[in-house]
């Protein structure tokens, strides 16, 4: 039995996507099997309960000890008695660890959650740092537009990610790229059907060989959702395609100034409504802790408008996403781009209003407004970063309606492009499918690294 390693971020967007390529993998092929080794870095209690529920046969999970600091994380004494030990797959967060597949004489790959685009993006960026002598953090109040071989627009710098804009942060984000350079391939969570231009552009030597394996999604999460469950009751008496979805992800929190100004964009807008408003951690707790339900949302709603709404909205809290989405009577998706939710909405053909917050959602915003057609804007340069003032931006509530209305009544372009992309998707995992043939390309690369046997 050959014996790959996955190295994921223990933060649940990163490691579930992990956890289901590997499955994939192992069903494809008998003879590979997978460990999962789980660091200890900022606990994420949805990771716990992922992994405890999880039933995947010739994948094994293995708790490495809390670290004192990174650098302290080993992992040699867990593969030590593997017979046939064939090589490493690292998030891309980890690969600085590639060092470690080439002391043990190993290829080391690289899973990648984002879009082939942003990969893209990721690589021209480093090299007009190294190569043109672009100094990126001087265009964080900029609007240059720059030509980005991974996407077929011009790219403007207001879209561009804070953490490269930051100077601390900067120096991190383009170490990470010089790591994945150095790595035998990188398996993207996309497909062609979506990205070919962008997967087509990163064919010019810029990053190792890439293989769109996507989507990877933890589907198995929508049948948990018990069909009479409150909120599964609640769509259950709603019209097909009514209903608006706002969730932003696990790190989509506003204060309260915000909250107030998305419930009058709703109540003004007349449209049904499901909303996951969720508190901002405890900052006690650390920058890793989790967001929490509120206990009573209706303190940070305007007065009235828990009975102004009742029968066409829900407030709730975790939103269980996947089985929403696929619910008959969604007509839309308020999201904050994050790459994970993009896919899903496409999986179920439910068209995007676009309202992205940090990390490379304003340029995933940008691709599925700009070049793909499935979504509409509510502000695609939104960030929730402070601002030059020091104060957070508050989007108003007309800019929030108008976004809304454009999706649920003007979205008719949007909504049969996204679905027509969601059709190509599942004709793609199917046998023969482009993702599946990459996915067989790449067990075939990695198995052809196999030791063999005496």
């Amino acid at each position: 039995m050959a014996e790959l390693v996955f190295i994921p971020m223990p933060r649940m967007g990163h490691f579930a996507s992990m956890v289901e390529l590997a499955r994939l993998l192992v069903d494809l092929h008998s003879e590979l099997s997978i460990t999962v080794l789980i660091l200890k870095l900022n606990p994420d209690a949805q990771v716990a309960a992922y992994i405890h529920s999880l039933t995947a046969t010739r994948i094994k999970f293995i708790h490495l000890p809390q670290p004192e600091t990174q650098k302290d994380i080993s992992f040699s004494n867990h593969i030590s008695n593997f017979s046939r030990f064939i090589g490493f797959v690292f998030d891309l967060f980890l690969t600085p660890f590639i060092d470690v597949g080439n002391q043990l004489g190993v290829p080391s790959y690289v899973f990648y959650a984002s879009s082939a685009a942003f990969l893209g993006f990721q690589s021209h960026a480093l090299a007009l740092q190294d190569e043109q002598n672009v100094n990126i953090v001087e265009l964080k109040d900029s609007d240059t537009e720059f030509t980005i071989p991974s996407y077929i627009n011009p790219v403007s710098s207001k879209l561009f990610p804070t953490i490269l804009l930051n100077p601390e942060s900067n120096s991190m984000a383009t170490t990470l790229v010089r790591w994945l350079r150095k790595a035998k391939g990188i398996m993207i969570n996309t497909f062609w059907e979506l990205e070919s231009h962008a997967i087509s552009s990163l064919s010019n030597g810029s990053v190792p060989p890439v293989y769109p394996v996507g989507p990877i999604l933890d589907l198995e999460r929508k049948s948990e959702v018990h069909q009479n469950s409150d909120i599964m009751k609640w769509l259950d008496e709603q019209p097909p395609s009514s209903v608006v979805f706002l969730c932003f992800g696990s790190g989509g929190n506003f204060n309260e100034d915000q909250v107030k100004e998305i419930a009058s964009a709703l109540e003004q807008s007349g449209h049904r409504f499901l909303w996951s408003l969720r508190q901002p951690p405890d900052p006690f707790k650390g920058p890793m802790a989790s967001q929490t339900d509120y206990d009573d949302a209706s303190e940070i709603l305007p007065e009235g408008f828990l009975d102004r709404t009742h029968g066409i909205g829900k407030i709730i809290g975790w939103a269980p996403q996947v089985a929403i989405l696929g619910h008959p009577a969604i007509g839309g998706f308020v999201s904050h781009c994050g790459w994970n939710s993009i896919l899903e909405s496409i999986w179920f053909g439910v068209p995007i209003a676009t309202w992205p917050l940090y990390a490379e959602q304003q340029l995933n915003a940008f691709k599925l407004v700009t070049e793909l057609g499935v979504a509409v804007e509510i502000k695609m340069d939104y960030r929730i970063e402070v601002i030059g003032n020091g104060e957070v931006e508050i989007l108003r509530a007309e800019t929030i309606e108008k976004g809304i209305r454009c999706m649920m009544d003007k979205g008719r372009d949007a909504r049969k492009r996204v679905k027509e992309i969601s059709e190509k998707i599942r004709r793609g995992l199917m046998d023969g499918g482009s993702s599946h043939s990459t996915i067989r390309d790449f067990i075939n690369d990695v198995m052809g690294s196999m030791p063999k046997k005496n």
